[in-house]
């Protein structure tokens, strides 16, 4: 197996789950347009679903952590770093994952693997409402994501030894972006002649990969 190969594979699980998980937002949007419904027309508010929102937006928000990484869209603060090279980014980043984000995310399964152990065995209940729903499945989400988390991590230090060695960052297994849904609208709207329409989708395609670039993370690919 070759290094993007690898690379690709562990981009693909953590794209998998994250779109997995990307379906509870319309589990999440029902329950609020519910609970609103009810509260505010029906004045017959329900509890549980407080707790069944919190639930379903944490996990939502727990599992598609790998899928950011993965894209390279979690923020950083990134004045000084995207004017560095690729090999003194790479080195950055390898120092940090090894020191910062591999013993938190290790200490996040290893920690959350017992705080869901002890919560399935109790059956636990939420207490922050009266006769509150089951919340051992939501927990056991924890180690999960950070699991999911840890595996994205080593694919991020590959890439950052393999940029340290050849000096440019490996691909990325490319996702749906804010740029194709613009290139979709524009290329079906009948009020924008075909210069206008290649000039947006060229300004658009620039801002992305500068964008991109100050954020590293290399080439895309389908």
């Amino acid at each position: 197996m070759t290094a993007e190969r690898f690379l690709h594979s562990i981009d693909g699980i953590s794209t998998f789950a994250g779109k997995a998980a990307a379906w509870l937002i319309l589990g999440l949007m029902g329950l609020v347009c519910a609970e609103v419904f009810k509260r505010y027309m029906l004045n017959m508010p329900t509890a549980w679903i407080f707790d069944a929102s919190n639930m379903l937006y944490g996990t939502l928000f727990m599992l598609c952590g790998a899928y950011t990484l993965a894209q390279n869209g979690h923020v950083r603060g990134d004045f000084l770093y995207s004017s560095m090279r690729p090999r003194t980014q790479a080195s950055l980043d390898l120092v940090l994952y090894i020191v910062f984000f591999l013993p938190g995310i290790a200490a996040l399964v290893y920690a959350g693997w017992d705080y869901a152990g002890d919560s399935w065995r109790i059956r636990e209940h939420s207490n922050v409402t009266a006769d509150g729903p089951p919340v051992y499945h939501f927990k056991a989400m924890i180690p999960l994501a950070g699991a999911l988390l840890l595996l994205q991590g080593i694919a991020e230090i590959t890439r950052a030894a393999i940029c340290l060695k050849t000096g440019v960052w490996p691909s990325r297994l490319k996702d749906v972006s804010e740029i194709d849904v613009v290139e979709e609208q524009l290329a079906h709207s009948e009020h924008v002649d075909d210069d206008v329409r290649r000039n947006a989708i060229a300004q658009a395609q620039e801002i992305e990969e500068s964008a991109r670039q100050r954020g590293m993370g290399g080439e895309t690919q389908k």
